[in-house]
């Protein structure tokens, strides 16, 4: 039975338990008090008594935390694992990293993203109009690179090549074939040579979640034929030379190398088929895909890969290297799109508990009476039993007689033969013998599948003062994992198997699947709550997608964000806030107007009075909270928790 069973406990236990030094990759760690912390330019950030300050200044959880100097770090070492690979293979081209805003569109985070790039000359990947215009207004270094990608219209056309004309180092990339007759209609018109790529649709297809977007079936790219057909339609227009790069992507959150190994080779020999035909070239994008371990198993599950920085980066150079030289062909400039590997560290989801319900701990077990019912004795008889069973035969054997006892007392109760007082103390008895049962001390591998899941059948549930539709949609959507651990009383024991629900009526808003040193476990071990004080759950890699992909389920709005940052003396910079929705923001969404809304209520409370049914006091009272509401934050306030 995966169980917590130790009488000790260290911070090194909690490490292995919540994995975190597989998942972390050095940015975070449990330090001597039993805290969670950070890793920010050479000093360690207690992030328990960060939250606390932040409680402190009036910014309560659920809050993101963001670290621009992991940012800073993920996109230095992006850029160093192909400078090294570079060097030792004497490779002849350069590395041009750029950052695909639809991992994470907002201003905060582009902007470190371009502010922390000073040594990498990271540039934009954009996907629709709306990126475009943001890049053109970050994006100020006319020598980054703009990628222009996605579906496209006269309007973005026009913008891209204004941009070329203006002496940006924008690639319009072409992924329909179609896209390529406006294109070059509408750069005659505007009088400009326009920068162009190919996105060829690989055969090779990706591996893991996303492995059906790529593929003869992907969604964009042009095939085989159709590359052929625009490398004729520009020689005819005299505009081949207008041909630099050669773009493919082969789907998100790549889990296995030898994947990625398959598609560099075959766009490699497209590369090198390009430039016999004519095109002078000059870039490759091997656009996104780098994988991020979630589970910190470096295995092919979903949430892991199986490969490093380095060796991804090898692959890449040594790829574009052997097809050339075999080809004679002069070494790209190589473009990477890897979104996810650079923003997933540097942001942590901070929430607090905020309730709990258990099927332990339901007070006393009744002792039956000599008239009590014949299934309440037998189920006493069996939880008394219980202790004396240390085998998983005898285990099981009770575990089977609980089983059907609970089938006849609820069967019992629906005919009528059993008083709700009854049933109550049968379920007490039941719950209360079936945890006896999961505490037995018994080797897992002489456990029966139904022993090993009483830790989920017994499982408390945390209510957590989040939203998953809003904040962890992948978790919702593609049942991502992400790492979780408590953010402080990490070296204490966790005795509480547990899942966690979120703030939402609906069903889906849980999580009851976790990393697990397998790859997955369906419960996280946790600590008994304390009334006295709050306990903070951080949720960690969520910095690729999260934000942009949340919904409004329920009208939860977004979580207020904080941008951490130390000096060179280890001093904490909290300066930098976005404050989350508030209740008015999310009602403005669905196109409700706060001053319109104040008024209905207004006479609805003017009717109350008439009426008699409220007092004066009681109607500016209960028109001032509403109004306090409407202007506050769409999550839970105040510290109220307590067992259900």
């Amino acid at each position: 039975m995966d169980k917590i069973d130790s009488n000790s406990w260290s911070i090194e236990d909690s490490t292995d338990l919540y994995l975190c030094s597989h998942w972390s990759n050095g940015y975070f760690s449990i330090n001597d008090r039993g805290a969670a912390q950070a890793h920010l330019r050479g000093h360690a950030v207690d992030l328990d008594l960060l939250v606390q300050e932040l409680r402190e200044r009036g910014l309560d959880t659920p809050v993101l935390l963001r670290f621009g100097d992991i940012l800073e770090n993920r996109i230095a070492r992006m850029a160093e694992v192909f400078a090294q690979a570079i060097g030792e293979m004497e490779y002849r081209g350069g590395y041009r990293g750029v950052y695909p805003v639809k991992v994470n569109q907002m201003r905060q985070v582009v902007e470190e993203v371009l502010d922390s790039e000073g040594k990498t000359g990271l540039g934009l990947e954009v996907g629709s109009k709306p990126e475009l215009i943001l890049a053109l207004s970050e994006l100020a270094d006319p020598e980054r690179l703009l990628i222009c990608n996605g579906f496209k219209d006269r309007t973005y056309l026009k913008l891209a090549l204004m941009a070329t004309k203006m002496g940006r180092t924008c690639h319009i990339v072409i992924d329909r074939f179609e896209e390529l007759g406006l294109c070059l209609e509408l750069a005659l018109e505007l009088s400009v040579r326009p920068v162009l790529g190919l996105r060829f649709r690989l055969s090779s297809r990706g591996a893991g979640r996303w492995l059906n977007s790529s593929g003869d079936a992907s969604k964009f790219g042009l095939n085989s034929l159709e590359i052929i057909q625009a490398v004729k339609n520009l020689e005819s227009r005299h505009m081949l030379d207008c041909l630099t790069l050669l773009h493919f992507h082969l789907g998100s959150q790549i889990t296995e190398i030898q994947a990625i190994k398959s598609a560099l080779r075959e766009a490699a020999r497209t590369y090198c088929e390009l430039v016999r035909l004519g095109a002078p070239m000059g870039y490759v994008d091997v656009g996104g895909g780098l994988g991020v371990d979630y589970d910190g198993t470096k295995s092919r599950n979903p949430s892991s890969k199986n490969y490093g920085l380095q060796e991804y980066a090898n692959d890449v150079i040594s790829a574009m290297q052997t097809a050339c030289e075999r080809e004679g062909v002069e070494h790209p400039n190589v473009v990477t799109e890897s979104g996810r590997a650079m923003v997933a560290h540097h942001a942590v989801l901070v929430a607090d508990v905020r309730g709990r319900q258990t099927r332990r701990d339901l007070g006393p077990v009744p002792t039956p009476a000599p008239e009590a019912p014949a299934i309440l004795k037998s189920l006493y008889e069996i939880y008394e039993s219980i202790l004396t069973r240390q085998d998983a035969t005898s285990a099981m054997e009770a575990l089977h007689d609980l089983s059907q006892l609970k089938e006849e007392m609820e069967a019992s109760f629906s005919l009528g033969y059993l008083r709700l007082e009854d049933r109550a103390d049968m379920e007490r008895l039941y719950w209360a013998a079936t945890g006896r049962l999961m505490d037995l001390e018994m080797e897992p591998e002489e456990m029966s599948e139904e022993l090993l899941s009483l830790p989920r059948l017994m499982a408390d549930t945390y209510y957590c003062n989040l939203s998953v539709f809003q904040s962890l949609p992948d978790h919702w959507a593609v049942d991502q994992l992400f790492p979780i651990m408590p953010l402080q009383r990490l070296d204490e024991k966790p005795t509480r198997p547990s899942v966690l629900a979120d703030l939402t009526c609906d069903s889906d808003g849980r999580m009851d699947r976790f990393i697990h040193s397998s790859g997955e476990a369906d419960v996280l071990y946790l600590h008994e709550p304390s009334s006295d004080e709050p306990y903070s759950l951080g949720i960690f890699l969520v910095g690729a997608y999260q934000e942009v992909l949340g919904d409004l389920h329920n009208l939860f709005g977004d979580t207020h964000a904080v941008h951490v940052s130390v000096d060179e003396n280890g001093q904490v910079d909290l300066s930098k806030v976005v404050e989350g929705d508030t209740v008015s923001e999310v009602l403005a969404y669905v196109q409700y107007d706060g001053e319109q809304m104040i008024g209905k209520l207004r006479k609805v409370v003017e009717r109350a009075l008439r009426q008699e049914r409220i007092t004066k006091v009681e109607a500016l009272s209960y028109v001032q909270l509403y109004k306090e509401t409407l202007g506050g934050q769409t999550y839970l306030n105040g510290r109220s928790r307590g067992d259900r």
